[in-house]
C-alpha cells in the first residue's frame, strides 16, 4: 500500500490522526495532515483504508497495488 496526500484538499478534521496516529499527524498551525508513513507495515493497512474512508474531504488516497 502507498499513501498520498492531498494537502490542499485537507479540511483539518484530524480524523485520520485518531484512526492511525502511526501513520498521519498534523501541522500545529493549521490542522493540515501530515503524511509520517506513505507505505505502512500491512498491520496499519485496516487503519489507513478507515482513515481514508471517513476522511470528510477525501484527501488521503491510496494505492493498493504498490
Amino acid at each position: 500500500m502507498k499513501i498520498t496526500v492531498a494537502e490542499d484538499h485537507c479540511c483539518g478534521a484530524g480524523q485520520c490522526v485518531l484512526i492511525a496516529p502511526e501513520v498521519f499527524d498534523q501541522r500545529e498551525e493549521d490542522g493540515i495532515v501530515i503524511l509520517l508513513d506513505a507505505e505502512p507495515p500491512v498491520e496499519q493497512h485496516a487503519a489507513v483504508r478507515e482513515s481514508a474512508s471517513v476522511c470528510p474531504a477525501a484527501a488521503i488516497v491510496l494505492d493498493e497495488s504498490a
